[in-house]
């Protein structure tokens, strides 16, 4: 039975469904980059993401407005990323810890709000494929990469965006600077508290962004603990990544493909353990991570509190 993964129209499922899968990591992870590249480690992403899903199916499901639900995801995580700046950058709290707090903060209080204003698991119309003029119409590739939602169009476009960003623009050269050398970058007029403000407000916003393309554009429901894990992922892409956009993208596109690839397996019925189906994405980041991450240098100030003075 193995042999019917290898026919045309599984594996063109295969690459569509990974393409659509990476959305939520990339929204995410690109966040998480911008907040490491100006030294802040946010592990608090999958409670941003799990409080942005349910803000956006929420609204969503209320008012049949998919758009005010993506604008409710993103308020929301800007809110708690406001907050993890200000204990991360005012506080100066070990970012490592408060981010633990802030992702179990944003487990329960989603499973609260869950329990209290829904109580069983609904199911809203999500964002529909859209099916772009003559590109969607070339064989293979135009149903692959042209017939996607949104969202997903716009997780690639943030990619290129965040990289031009990032290394085209005095914005991100005031980014880079803080994170390498904030004392450096302090003593050039350039104020290390509003930079990583801004950086960590932005993770937060995209990271309640990646949990509404999960509710209201892949999965078109809530439920309890949704992401599963998916925001450490997210926070392992950067490093796999090296820190940079497109290597990010293509670290999101790896795991994806091997998740799609499982979900696959399991739908044609292909003697492997399920266990084995789904652990396979897991244990492929965590070797891709110890090859990768030894070659990759951090930001200098990474979890490193700024003082003026010190």
């Amino acid at each position: 039975m193995i042999e019917n993964l290898f026919t045309k129209t599984v594996l063109i499922g295969i690459l569509a469904s990974g393409i659509r899968l990476a959305t939520p990591y990339l929204y995410a992870a690109i966040g998480e980059t911008f907040s490491q590249r100006s030294g802040v480690l946010n592990l608090g992403v999958e409670g941003q993401m799990l409080i942005g899903a349910f803000a956006a199916f929420y609204v969503s499901f209320v008012t049949g407005n998919l758009w005010l639900g993506l604008l409710a995801a993103i308020i929301s995580g800007l809110l708690m990323g406001l907050a993890m700046a200000f204990v991360s950058v005012n506080l100066k709290a070990e970012q490592g810890i408060s981010g633990i707090g802030f992702y179990l903060f944003g487990l329960g209080l989603s499973d609260l709000l869950f329990q209290k204003m829904l109580g069983t698991v609904e199911t809203v119309s999500g964002f529909h494929p859209i099916y772009i003029p003559y590109l969607s119409d070339i064989p293979i590739i135009g149903e692959i990469l042209f017939s996607q939602n949104i969202l997903v169009y716009g997780a690639y476009l943030l990619v290129l965006i965040a990289w031009f960003v990032l290394n085209k623009t005095t914005l991100g050269l005031k980014i880079r600077a803080v994170g390498e050398s904030p004392e450096a970058a302090d003593s050039l007029g350039v104020s290390v508290a509003r930079v990583r403000y801004f950086t960590i407000s932005l993770g937060g916003a995209l990271s309640g962004l990646a949990g509404a393309s999960l509710s209201i554009a892949l999965l078109n429901v809530f439920q309890q603990n949704m992401t599963s894990g998916l925001g450490f992922i997210a926070v392992a892409l950067v490093y796999f990544g090296g820190w940079r956009p497109f290597a990010v993208m293509g670290g999101a596109l790896l795991f994806s493909m091997v998740n799609s690839l499982q979900l696959w397996v399991q739908v044609l019925n292909i003697p492997i353990p399920s266990d084995f189906a789904v652990m396979m994405p897991y244990v492929l980041t965590i070797i891709a991570l110890v090859i990768t991450v030894q070659r990759a240098r951090p930001p200098s100030a990474l979890t490193k509190p700024f003082e003026r003075g010190h």
